[in-house]
Protein backbone atom coordinates (compact mmCIF):
# COMPACT_ATOMS: atom_id res chain seq x y z
CA UNK A 1 0.00 0.00 0.00
CA UNK A 2 2.83 2.39 0.87
CA UNK A 3 4.35 1.72 -2.54
CA UNK A 4 1.04 2.57 -4.28
CA UNK A 5 0.76 5.77 -2.26
CA UNK A 6 4.32 6.70 -3.16
CA UNK A 7 3.64 6.07 -6.84
CA UNK A 8 0.43 8.13 -6.68
CA UNK A 9 2.22 11.00 -4.96
CA UNK A 10 4.97 10.86 -7.57
CA UNK A 11 2.43 11.03 -10.40
CA UNK A 12 0.57 13.95 -8.83
CA UNK A 13 3.52 15.96 -7.51
CA UNK A 14 6.09 15.37 -10.23
CA UNK A 15 4.00 14.89 -13.38
CA UNK A 16 0.38 16.01 -13.19
CA UNK A 17 1.24 19.17 -11.25
CA UNK A 18 3.97 20.08 -13.74
CA UNK A 19 2.30 22.05 -16.55
CA UNK A 20 4.83 21.08 -19.22
CA UNK A 21 4.38 17.38 -18.60
CA UNK A 22 0.62 17.75 -18.29
CA UNK A 23 0.36 19.51 -21.65
CA UNK A 24 2.43 16.75 -23.20
CA UNK A 25 0.18 14.05 -21.77
CA UNK A 26 -2.97 15.85 -22.91
CA UNK A 27 -1.51 16.19 -26.40
CA UNK A 28 -0.65 12.50 -26.45
CA UNK A 29 -4.17 11.59 -25.37
CA UNK A 30 -5.70 13.74 -28.10
CA UNK A 31 -3.48 12.29 -30.80
CA UNK A 32 -4.17 8.79 -29.52
CA UNK A 33 -7.91 9.45 -29.78
CA UNK A 34 -7.38 10.46 -33.41
CA UNK A 35 -5.58 7.15 -34.02
CA UNK A 36 -2.28 8.71 -34.95
CA UNK A 37 0.80 6.54 -35.26
CA UNK A 38 3.07 5.88 -32.28
CA UNK A 39 5.73 8.15 -33.74
CA UNK A 40 3.28 11.01 -34.22
CA UNK A 41 1.98 10.63 -30.67
CA UNK A 42 5.43 10.62 -29.09
CA UNK A 43 6.70 13.44 -31.29
CA UNK A 44 3.62 15.57 -30.69
CA UNK A 45 3.79 15.09 -26.91
CA UNK A 46 7.49 16.02 -26.79
CA UNK A 47 7.01 19.07 -28.99
CA UNK A 48 4.13 20.31 -26.81
CA UNK A 49 6.24 19.81 -23.67
CA UNK A 50 9.18 21.70 -25.16
CA UNK A 51 6.83 24.46 -26.25
CA UNK A 52 5.66 24.96 -22.70
CA UNK A 53 9.24 25.13 -21.46
CA UNK A 54 9.95 27.75 -24.12
CA UNK A 55 7.14 29.89 -22.71
CA UNK A 56 8.83 29.85 -19.31
CA UNK A 57 12.20 30.75 -20.81
CA UNK A 58 10.66 33.63 -22.73
CA UNK A 59 8.87 34.87 -19.62
CA UNK A 60 12.19 35.21 -17.82
CA UNK A 61 13.53 37.31 -20.67
CA UNK A 62 10.40 39.48 -20.62
CA UNK A 63 10.77 40.23 -16.92
CA UNK A 64 14.43 41.17 -17.39
CA UNK A 65 13.60 43.45 -20.34
CA UNK A 66 10.72 45.21 -18.61
CA UNK A 67 12.37 45.87 -15.24
CA UNK A 68 14.45 48.93 -16.27
CA UNK A 69 11.54 50.35 -18.29
CA UNK A 70 9.24 50.10 -15.30
CA UNK A 71 11.74 51.98 -13.14
CA UNK A 72 12.12 54.71 -15.77
CA UNK A 73 8.37 55.13 -16.25
CA UNK A 74 7.77 55.41 -12.53
CA UNK A 75 10.64 57.85 -12.14
CA UNK A 76 9.56 60.01 -15.08
CA UNK A 77 5.83 60.11 -14.38
CA UNK A 78 5.38 59.04 -10.80
CA UNK A 79 2.87 56.46 -12.04
CA UNK A 80 2.93 52.76 -12.69
CA UNK A 81 3.33 52.12 -16.41
CA UNK A 82 2.14 48.91 -18.05
CA UNK A 83 2.68 47.44 -21.52
CA UNK A 84 -0.13 45.02 -22.41
CA UNK A 85 1.38 41.85 -23.87
CA UNK A 86 -0.71 38.70 -23.64
CA UNK A 87 2.22 36.33 -24.15
CA UNK A 88 4.30 38.04 -21.47
CA UNK A 89 1.70 37.95 -18.69
CA UNK A 90 0.76 34.37 -19.58
CA UNK A 91 4.39 33.30 -19.40
CA UNK A 92 4.83 34.99 -16.02
CA UNK A 93 1.69 33.33 -14.62
CA UNK A 94 2.59 29.80 -15.77
CA UNK A 95 5.09 29.14 -13.00
CA UNK A 96 2.47 29.66 -10.31
CA UNK A 97 -0.76 28.56 -11.97
CA UNK A 98 0.35 26.36 -14.86
CA UNK A 99 -1.35 23.10 -13.85
CA UNK A 100 -4.69 24.77 -13.12
CA UNK A 101 -4.47 26.67 -16.41
CA UNK A 102 -4.00 23.41 -18.30
CA UNK A 103 -6.95 21.66 -16.66
CA UNK A 104 -9.17 24.73 -17.00
CA UNK A 105 -8.32 25.06 -20.68
CA UNK A 106 -9.16 21.42 -21.43
CA UNK A 107 -12.40 21.57 -19.44
CA UNK A 108 -13.36 24.84 -21.10
CA UNK A 109 -12.88 23.44 -24.58
CA UNK A 110 -14.93 20.36 -23.67
CA UNK A 111 -17.74 22.59 -22.32
CA UNK A 112 -17.65 24.67 -25.50
CA UNK A 113 -18.07 21.54 -27.64
CA UNK A 114 -21.08 20.47 -25.57
CA UNK A 115 -22.63 23.93 -25.89
CA UNK A 116 -21.93 23.95 -29.63
CA UNK A 117 -23.53 20.51 -29.94
CA UNK A 118 -26.67 21.16 -27.89
CA UNK A 119 -27.38 24.89 -28.28
CA UNK A 120 -27.91 27.12 -31.35
CA UNK A 121 -24.37 28.47 -30.84
CA UNK A 122 -22.66 26.07 -33.24
CA UNK A 123 -19.25 27.73 -33.17
CA UNK A 124 -16.02 25.83 -32.57
CA UNK A 125 -13.28 28.14 -31.28
CA UNK A 126 -9.99 27.13 -32.92
CA UNK A 127 -7.73 30.04 -31.95
CA UNK A 128 -5.78 27.94 -29.52
CA UNK A 129 -3.41 30.57 -28.17
CA UNK A 130 -6.28 32.84 -27.19
CA UNK A 131 -7.95 29.89 -25.52
CA UNK A 132 -4.75 29.52 -23.48
CA UNK A 133 -4.65 33.25 -22.71
CA UNK A 134 -8.25 33.36 -21.44
CA UNK A 135 -7.72 30.18 -19.42
CA UNK A 136 -4.73 31.85 -17.79
CA UNK A 137 -6.66 35.05 -17.07
CA UNK A 138 -9.58 33.18 -15.51
CA UNK A 139 -7.22 31.09 -13.40
CA UNK A 140 -5.45 34.20 -12.16
CA UNK A 141 -8.50 36.26 -11.23
CA UNK A 142 -10.28 33.34 -9.56
CA UNK A 143 -7.22 32.30 -7.58
CA UNK A 144 -6.40 35.88 -6.59
CA UNK A 145 -10.04 36.27 -5.53
CA UNK A 146 -9.52 33.49 -2.97
CA UNK A 147 -11.30 30.63 -4.75
CA UNK A 148 -10.26 27.04 -4.06
CA UNK A 149 -8.36 25.17 -6.76
CA UNK A 150 -11.33 22.97 -7.69
CA UNK A 151 -13.55 26.05 -8.02
CA UNK A 152 -10.95 27.73 -10.19
CA UNK A 153 -10.91 24.78 -12.58
CA UNK A 154 -14.63 23.92 -12.52
CA UNK A 155 -16.16 27.40 -12.60
CA UNK A 156 -13.39 28.81 -14.76
CA UNK A 157 -13.81 25.96 -17.24
CA UNK A 158 -17.54 26.64 -17.53
CA UNK A 159 -16.93 30.36 -18.05
CA UNK A 160 -14.28 29.69 -20.68
CA UNK A 161 -16.58 27.26 -22.50
CA UNK A 162 -19.35 29.86 -22.58
CA UNK A 163 -17.07 32.54 -23.97
CA UNK A 164 -15.77 30.25 -26.71
CA UNK A 165 -19.26 29.91 -28.22
CA UNK A 166 -20.88 33.18 -27.12
CA UNK A 167 -18.44 35.80 -28.36
CA UNK A 168 -18.33 34.52 -31.96
CA UNK A 169 -22.15 34.70 -31.96
CA UNK A 170 -22.19 38.31 -30.74
CA UNK A 171 -19.76 39.31 -33.50
CA UNK A 172 -21.25 37.16 -36.27
CA UNK A 173 -23.64 39.71 -37.84
CA UNK A 174 -20.65 42.03 -38.27
CA UNK A 175 -18.37 39.19 -39.40
CA UNK A 176 -20.90 38.15 -42.06
CA UNK A 177 -20.89 41.74 -43.27
CA UNK A 178 -17.13 41.47 -43.73
CA UNK A 179 -16.94 37.99 -45.27
CA UNK A 180 -20.27 37.90 -47.08
CA UNK A 181 -21.11 34.38 -45.87
CA UNK A 182 -21.35 32.00 -42.90
CA UNK A 183 -18.23 30.01 -43.67
CA UNK A 184 -16.16 31.44 -40.84
CA UNK A 185 -16.63 33.27 -37.53
CA UNK A 186 -14.21 35.42 -35.54
CA UNK A 187 -12.54 33.54 -32.71
CA UNK A 188 -10.47 36.17 -30.95
CA UNK A 189 -10.82 37.92 -27.60
CA UNK A 190 -10.82 41.38 -29.14
CA UNK A 191 -14.48 40.88 -30.02
CA UNK A 192 -15.78 43.84 -28.03
CA UNK A 193 -13.48 46.12 -30.03
CA UNK A 194 -14.64 44.68 -33.35
CA UNK A 195 -18.31 45.05 -32.49
CA UNK A 196 -17.67 48.60 -31.27
CA UNK A 197 -15.82 49.38 -34.50
CA UNK A 198 -18.62 47.98 -36.65
CA UNK A 199 -21.23 49.89 -34.65
CA UNK A 200 -19.18 53.08 -34.93
CA UNK A 201 -18.88 52.61 -38.69
CA UNK A 202 -22.62 52.13 -38.93
CA UNK A 203 -23.13 55.36 -37.00
CA UNK A 204 -20.67 57.64 -38.81
CA UNK A 205 -20.17 56.03 -42.22
CA UNK A 206 -22.92 57.49 -44.34
CA UNK A 207 -21.65 57.80 -47.91
CA UNK A 208 -18.00 57.39 -46.95
CA UNK A 209 -16.22 55.32 -49.58
CA UNK A 210 -14.28 52.13 -48.86
CA UNK A 211 -10.66 52.21 -47.76
CA UNK A 212 -9.94 49.83 -50.63
CA UNK A 213 -10.01 52.72 -53.06
CA UNK A 214 -6.93 54.16 -51.39
CA UNK A 215 -3.33 53.40 -52.34
CA UNK A 216 -1.17 53.08 -49.21
CA UNK A 217 2.62 52.72 -49.33
CA UNK A 218 3.87 49.17 -49.55
CA UNK A 219 6.72 50.11 -47.25
CA UNK A 220 4.43 50.10 -44.23
CA UNK A 221 3.45 46.47 -44.69
CA UNK A 222 6.59 45.28 -42.91
CA UNK A 223 4.64 45.84 -39.68
CA UNK A 224 2.74 42.63 -40.39
CA UNK A 225 5.80 40.76 -39.14
CA UNK A 226 5.04 40.49 -35.44
CA UNK A 227 8.69 40.15 -34.39
CA UNK A 228 9.61 43.36 -36.22
CA UNK A 229 6.53 45.18 -34.92
CA UNK A 230 7.21 44.10 -31.35
CA UNK A 231 10.89 45.04 -31.43
CA UNK A 232 10.24 48.39 -33.14
CA UNK A 233 7.48 49.37 -30.73
CA UNK A 234 9.54 48.47 -27.69
CA UNK A 235 12.68 50.21 -28.97
CA UNK A 236 10.68 53.40 -29.53
CA UNK A 237 9.00 53.15 -26.13
CA UNK A 238 12.32 52.49 -24.38
CA UNK A 239 14.05 55.36 -26.18
CA UNK A 240 11.37 57.94 -25.52
CA UNK A 241 10.95 56.90 -21.89
CA UNK A 242 14.68 56.80 -21.23
CA UNK A 243 15.20 60.30 -22.67
CA UNK A 244 12.30 61.75 -20.67
CA UNK A 245 13.64 60.04 -17.56
CA UNK A 246 17.15 61.36 -18.23
CA UNK A 247 15.86 64.91 -18.67
CA UNK A 248 13.86 64.74 -15.44
CA UNK A 249 16.23 63.09 -12.96
CA UNK A 250 19.66 63.80 -14.45
CA UNK A 251 22.52 61.55 -15.47
CA UNK A 252 23.49 60.04 -12.14
CA UNK A 253 20.02 58.79 -11.23
CA UNK A 254 19.10 57.84 -14.79
CA UNK A 255 22.19 55.70 -15.35
CA UNK A 256 21.28 53.64 -12.26
CA UNK A 257 18.09 52.43 -13.98
CA UNK A 258 20.23 49.71 -15.54
CA UNK A 259 22.20 49.01 -12.36
CA UNK A 260 19.84 46.92 -10.26
CA UNK A 261 20.25 43.19 -9.59
CA UNK A 262 24.04 43.51 -9.39
CA UNK A 263 24.49 44.95 -12.90
CA UNK A 264 26.61 48.01 -13.52
CA UNK A 265 24.84 51.20 -14.42
CA UNK A 266 25.27 53.00 -17.73
CA UNK A 267 28.74 54.47 -18.27
CA UNK A 268 27.61 57.52 -20.24
CA UNK A 269 24.81 59.02 -22.28
CA UNK A 270 25.66 56.99 -25.36
CA UNK A 271 25.81 53.76 -23.35
CA UNK A 272 22.55 54.71 -21.63
CA UNK A 273 20.75 55.27 -24.95
CA UNK A 274 22.07 52.10 -26.54
CA UNK A 275 21.15 50.05 -23.47
CA UNK A 276 17.61 51.32 -23.93
CA UNK A 277 17.70 50.20 -27.55
CA UNK A 278 19.01 46.78 -26.53
CA UNK A 279 16.30 46.37 -23.87
CA UNK A 280 13.66 46.98 -26.53
CA UNK A 281 15.28 44.45 -28.85
CA UNK A 282 15.54 41.91 -26.02
CA UNK A 283 11.85 42.32 -25.34
CA UNK A 284 11.17 41.52 -29.00
CA UNK A 285 13.32 38.41 -28.68
CA UNK A 286 11.54 37.38 -25.49
CA UNK A 287 8.10 37.67 -27.05
CA UNK A 288 9.34 35.78 -30.11
CA UNK A 289 10.52 32.94 -27.86
CA UNK A 290 7.16 32.84 -26.07
CA UNK A 291 5.29 32.96 -29.38
CA UNK A 292 7.37 30.09 -30.71
CA UNK A 293 6.58 28.14 -27.56
CA UNK A 294 2.85 28.84 -27.90
CA UNK A 295 2.90 27.88 -31.58
CA UNK A 296 4.77 24.68 -30.78
CA UNK A 297 2.21 23.67 -28.16
CA UNK A 298 -0.80 24.57 -30.23
CA UNK A 299 0.60 23.09 -33.40
CA UNK A 300 0.03 19.75 -31.68
CA UNK A 301 -3.06 20.55 -29.61
CA UNK A 302 -5.18 22.33 -32.20
CA UNK A 303 -5.18 19.54 -34.81
CA UNK A 304 -6.35 17.11 -32.14
CA UNK A 305 -9.05 19.58 -31.04
CA UNK A 306 -10.13 20.10 -34.66
CA UNK A 307 -10.53 16.38 -35.27
CA UNK A 308 -12.53 15.90 -32.09
CA UNK A 309 -14.69 18.93 -32.86
CA UNK A 310 -15.54 17.69 -36.35
CA UNK A 311 -16.76 14.41 -34.92
CA UNK A 312 -18.75 15.92 -32.05
CA UNK A 313 -20.21 19.05 -33.70
CA UNK A 314 -21.09 18.33 -37.33
CA UNK A 315 -21.92 21.44 -39.31
CA UNK A 316 -20.22 23.77 -36.85
CA UNK A 317 -18.79 27.13 -37.95
CA UNK A 318 -15.05 27.42 -37.23
CA UNK A 319 -14.08 30.48 -35.21
CA UNK A 320 -10.65 31.66 -36.31
CA UNK A 321 -8.12 34.31 -35.41
CA UNK A 322 -8.45 38.02 -36.14
CA UNK A 323 -6.20 38.13 -39.24
CA UNK A 324 -8.72 35.90 -41.03
CA UNK A 325 -10.48 39.16 -41.97
CA UNK A 326 -7.35 41.02 -43.12
CA UNK A 327 -7.52 39.95 -46.79
CA UNK A 328 -11.04 41.39 -47.12
CA UNK A 329 -9.80 44.98 -46.74
CA UNK A 330 -5.98 45.24 -46.64
CA UNK A 331 -5.96 49.04 -46.65
CA UNK A 332 -8.43 49.11 -43.76
CA UNK A 333 -5.95 47.04 -41.74
CA UNK A 334 -3.32 49.78 -41.92
CA UNK A 335 -5.85 52.58 -41.42
CA UNK A 336 -7.16 50.68 -38.42
CA UNK A 337 -3.71 50.15 -36.97
CA UNK A 338 -2.76 53.84 -37.04
CA UNK A 339 -6.18 54.94 -35.80
CA UNK A 340 -6.16 52.43 -32.96
CA UNK A 341 -2.66 53.50 -31.94
CA UNK A 342 -3.81 57.13 -31.97
CA UNK A 343 -6.72 56.15 -29.73
CA UNK A 344 -4.22 54.53 -27.40
CA UNK A 345 -2.09 57.67 -27.24
CA UNK A 346 -5.10 59.88 -26.53
CA UNK A 347 -6.30 57.47 -23.85
CA UNK A 348 -2.83 57.38 -22.29
CA UNK A 349 -2.96 61.15 -22.00
CA UNK A 350 -6.36 60.96 -20.30
CA UNK A 351 -5.07 58.31 -17.91
CA UNK A 352 -2.04 60.42 -17.02
CA UNK A 353 -3.90 63.71 -16.58
CA UNK A 354 -7.26 62.62 -15.17
CA UNK A 355 -7.85 58.98 -14.36
CA UNK A 356 -4.56 58.15 -12.64
CA UNK A 357 -4.75 61.07 -10.21
CA UNK A 358 -8.49 60.66 -9.62
CA UNK A 359 -8.91 56.87 -9.56
CA UNK A 360 -5.40 55.45 -9.33
CA UNK A 361 -5.56 53.72 -12.72
CA UNK A 362 -2.20 52.61 -14.08
CA UNK A 363 -0.74 54.11 -17.22
CA UNK A 364 -1.25 51.69 -20.11
CA UNK A 365 1.26 52.28 -22.87
CA UNK A 366 0.16 51.60 -26.47
CA UNK A 367 2.12 48.76 -28.02
CA UNK A 368 2.30 48.26 -31.77
CA UNK A 369 1.43 44.56 -31.69
CA UNK A 370 -1.99 44.69 -29.96
CA UNK A 371 -2.90 47.85 -31.84
CA UNK A 372 -1.88 46.33 -35.15
CA UNK A 373 -3.77 43.06 -34.81
CA UNK A 374 -6.89 44.24 -33.00
CA UNK A 375 -6.80 47.72 -34.54
CA UNK A 376 -6.32 46.24 -38.00
CA UNK A 377 -9.27 43.91 -37.57
CA UNK A 378 -11.34 46.75 -36.10
CA UNK A 379 -10.51 48.79 -39.19
CA UNK A 380 -11.87 46.02 -41.41
CA UNK A 381 -15.10 45.83 -39.39
CA UNK A 382 -15.48 49.61 -39.35
CA UNK A 383 -14.86 49.81 -43.09
CA UNK A 384 -17.48 47.14 -43.79
CA UNK A 385 -20.21 49.25 -42.21
CA UNK A 386 -18.87 52.80 -42.62
CA UNK A 387 -16.13 53.01 -45.22
CA UNK A 388 -13.12 55.17 -44.52
CA UNK A 389 -14.71 57.10 -41.67
CA UNK A 390 -15.88 53.84 -40.13
CA UNK A 391 -12.42 52.29 -40.39
CA UNK A 392 -10.69 55.27 -38.82
CA UNK A 393 -13.16 56.10 -36.05
CA UNK A 394 -14.10 52.48 -35.35
CA UNK A 395 -10.46 51.54 -34.84
CA UNK A 396 -9.93 54.67 -32.73
CA UNK A 397 -12.67 53.40 -30.41
CA UNK A 398 -10.88 50.04 -30.27
CA UNK A 399 -7.70 51.85 -29.24
CA UNK A 400 -9.55 53.54 -26.39
CA UNK A 401 -11.00 50.21 -25.24
CA UNK A 402 -7.68 48.36 -25.21
CA UNK A 403 -6.16 51.15 -23.14
CA UNK A 404 -8.81 51.69 -20.48
CA UNK A 405 -9.96 48.08 -20.09
CA UNK A 406 -6.47 46.75 -19.23
CA UNK A 407 -6.14 49.58 -16.69
CA UNK A 408 -9.36 48.42 -15.02
CA UNK A 409 -8.28 44.78 -15.19
CA UNK A 410 -5.12 45.53 -13.21
CA UNK A 411 -7.33 46.29 -10.21
CA UNK A 412 -8.22 42.57 -9.89
CA UNK A 413 -4.82 41.05 -10.74
CA UNK A 414 -3.30 41.52 -7.31
CA UNK A 415 0.49 41.24 -7.26
CA UNK A 416 0.50 40.55 -10.98
CA UNK A 417 -0.45 44.18 -11.45
CA UNK A 418 3.15 45.04 -10.55
CA UNK A 419 4.68 43.03 -13.40
CA UNK A 420 4.69 45.96 -15.89
CA UNK A 421 2.56 43.97 -18.33
CA UNK A 422 -0.99 42.65 -18.57
CA UNK A 423 -3.56 41.25 -20.99
CA UNK A 424 -4.08 43.52 -23.96
CA UNK A 425 -7.27 42.71 -25.88
CA UNK A 426 -10.72 44.06 -25.10
CA UNK A 427 -12.49 40.90 -23.92
CA UNK A 428 -9.80 40.10 -21.38
CA UNK A 429 -10.42 43.53 -19.89
CA UNK A 430 -14.19 43.62 -19.49
CA UNK A 431 -14.76 39.94 -18.69
CA UNK A 432 -11.72 39.60 -16.44
CA UNK A 433 -12.74 42.66 -14.44
CA UNK A 434 -16.32 41.43 -13.94
CA UNK A 435 -15.25 37.93 -12.95
CA UNK A 436 -12.41 39.22 -10.78
CA UNK A 437 -14.71 41.32 -8.61
CA UNK A 438 -17.30 38.53 -8.48
CA UNK A 439 -14.64 36.05 -7.30
CA UNK A 440 -14.03 38.17 -4.22
CA UNK A 441 -17.57 37.58 -2.93
CA UNK A 442 -16.56 34.39 -1.07
CA UNK A 443 -16.23 30.80 -2.25
CA UNK A 444 -19.94 29.97 -2.51
CA UNK A 445 -21.28 33.44 -3.23
CA UNK A 446 -18.46 34.17 -5.64
CA UNK A 447 -18.96 30.92 -7.55
CA UNK A 448 -22.69 31.58 -7.88
CA UNK A 449 -22.15 35.16 -8.98
CA UNK A 450 -19.59 34.13 -11.58
CA UNK A 451 -21.88 31.43 -12.94
CA UNK A 452 -24.68 34.01 -13.11
CA UNK A 453 -22.43 36.26 -15.21
CA UNK A 454 -21.71 33.32 -17.48
CA UNK A 455 -25.41 32.48 -17.78
CA UNK A 456 -26.25 36.06 -18.77
CA UNK A 457 -23.55 36.01 -21.46
CA UNK A 458 -24.74 32.64 -22.76
CA UNK A 459 -28.43 33.59 -22.88
CA UNK A 460 -27.58 36.90 -24.54
CA UNK A 461 -25.60 35.09 -27.22
CA UNK A 462 -28.44 32.65 -27.87
CA UNK A 463 -30.87 35.57 -28.29
CA UNK A 464 -28.48 37.27 -30.72
CA UNK A 465 -28.04 34.03 -32.65
CA UNK A 466 -31.77 33.33 -32.98
CA UNK A 467 -33.08 36.87 -33.48
CA UNK A 468 -30.20 38.57 -35.30
CA UNK A 469 -27.85 36.10 -36.95
CA UNK A 470 -30.43 33.59 -38.14
CA UNK A 471 -32.82 36.30 -39.35
CA UNK A 472 -30.11 37.65 -41.66
CA UNK A 473 -29.81 41.16 -40.22
CA UNK A 474 -27.12 43.11 -42.11
CA UNK A 475 -25.56 45.95 -40.06
CA UNK A 476 -24.40 47.69 -43.24
CA UNK A 477 -27.59 47.51 -45.29
CA UNK A 478 -28.37 51.19 -44.68
CA UNK A 479 -25.00 52.14 -46.15
CA UNK A 480 -25.68 50.08 -49.28
CA UNK A 481 -28.82 52.12 -49.80
CA UNK A 482 -26.86 55.39 -49.58
CA UNK A 483 -24.19 54.40 -52.10
CA UNK A 484 -25.43 54.57 -55.71
CA UNK A 485 -24.75 51.34 -57.63
CA UNK A 486 -22.75 53.20 -60.27
CA UNK A 487 -20.58 54.90 -57.62
CA UNK A 488 -19.98 52.07 -55.21
CA UNK A 489 -16.39 50.99 -54.60
CA UNK A 490 -15.30 48.43 -57.16
CA UNK A 491 -11.50 48.58 -57.19
CA UNK A 492 -8.51 48.53 -54.96
CA UNK A 493 -8.35 45.24 -53.11
CA UNK A 494 -8.29 42.98 -56.15
CA UNK A 495 -5.29 44.87 -57.52
CA UNK A 496 -3.26 43.72 -54.51
CA UNK A 497 -4.53 40.18 -54.42
CA UNK A 498 -7.24 40.91 -51.88
CA UNK A 499 -11.00 40.50 -52.06
CA UNK A 500 -13.33 42.36 -54.35
CA UNK A 501 -15.41 45.20 -52.93
CA UNK A 502 -18.89 45.95 -54.24
CA UNK A 503 -21.20 48.73 -53.04
CA UNK A 504 -19.67 48.80 -49.60
CA UNK A 505 -20.03 45.05 -49.05
CA UNK A 506 -16.83 43.06 -49.10
CA UNK A 507 -17.05 39.85 -51.07
CA UNK A 508 -14.73 36.83 -50.75
CA UNK A 509 -11.60 36.89 -52.93
CA UNK A 510 -12.32 35.87 -56.49
CA UNK A 511 -11.70 32.21 -57.10
CA UNK A 512 -11.58 31.36 -53.39
CA UNK A 513 -14.68 29.75 -51.92
CA UNK A 514 -13.52 30.34 -48.37
CA UNK A 515 -11.38 32.94 -46.62
CA UNK A 516 -7.67 32.06 -46.47
CA UNK A 517 -6.19 30.71 -43.24
CA UNK A 518 -4.80 33.28 -40.77
CA UNK A 519 -1.12 34.27 -40.80
CA UNK A 520 1.31 32.62 -38.42
CA UNK A 521 1.20 35.00 -35.47
CA UNK A 522 -2.02 36.51 -34.29
CA UNK A 523 -2.50 39.04 -31.51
Amino acid sequence: MDRLVTIAQFLVDEILSRPAYLIGLITAAGLLALRKSAGQIVGGAIKATLGFLLIGAGATLVVDALAPLGRMIQGATGAHGVIPTNEAIVGIAQERYGARVAWLMILGFAVSLLLARFTPLRYVFLTGHHMLFMATLLTMVLAIGGQASWVVVAVGGVLLGILLVALPAFAHPWTKRVTGNDSVAIGHFGTAGYIAAGATGRLVGGRSRSTEEMDLPEGLRFLRDSMVATALSMVLIHLVTSLVFLGKVGRTAAFKAFGDDGAAGAAGVGDYVMRSVMQGLQFGIAVAVILFGVRTILGELVPAFQGIARKLVPGAVPSLDAPIVFPYAPNAVLVGFFSSFTGGLVSLGLLAWIFHPAFGLALVLPGLVPHFFTGGAAGVYGNATGGRRGAALGAFVNGVLITFLPALLLKVLGAFGEENTTFGDADFGWFGTLVGYAAKAGETGGALLMLLIGAVVLLGAIVVQKRVVETGWDPGAHRDALLPPDKGPTAGATDTGGPAVTYGKIAPPRGAPKPPPPPGRQG
